[in-house]
């Protein structure tokens, strides 16, 4: 009687103190089998992933003009592009190949956004569109030439 009251204690002492021991993953711990791992972080991308990542914009229609103006630290790309009508906005010069020359050809989309609502045709000169932007040097390594892609031709620039 006496040994089962000293046994009992002991061994379910040394049981529950063994079982603690184990590792927090281990579903063996007294300690942990009634508490939650916590909220699980899981990301929802839907196919063809979000609208805001998606390219809305079209080519502009023709590119007219396109200059390489040197910079401090790089060069200036200047585009003019004609769009069919009045009213384009949102004009961004867009990197291909995400940013790299292939075979020493940095090449850009012209990208524009078309009016939410029906405009006039205009003259030309009145739908004359300009974008710029800066390319540093460490870019224009091993670049030979810079081209600007529209909807009809492209344009093209040596170094």
């Amino acid at each position: 009687m006496t040994l089962r009251r000293f046994v009992l204690p002991a061994v379910m002492s040394s049981l529950v103190l063994g079982l603690s021991a184990c590792g927090g993953g281990a579903s063996l711990n007294p300690f942990n089998w009634f508490q939650s791992d916590g909220v699980k972080e899981v990301a929802v991308v839907p196919e063809g992933g979000f609208l805001e990542d998606q390219e809305y914009r079209g080519l502009v229609t023709q590119v007219v003009d396109l200059q390489v103006l040197r910079s401090t630290g790089g060069a200036i790309i200047r585009a003019k592009g004609l769009p069919p009508r009045l009213g384009y906005w949102d004009a961004q010069l867009v990197a291909e190949n995400g940013g790299r020359a292939v075979d020493g050809v940095l090449t850009y989309m012209f990208r524009i956004s078309e009016p939410p609502y029906r405009t006039n045709a205009g003259r030309p000169k009145q739908r004359e569109v300009y974008v710029g932007r800066f390319v540093s040097n460490a870019r224009l390594q091993g670049v030979r030439s810079i081209r600007v892609i529209g909807e009809s031709n492209s344009r093209s620039a040596s170094r």
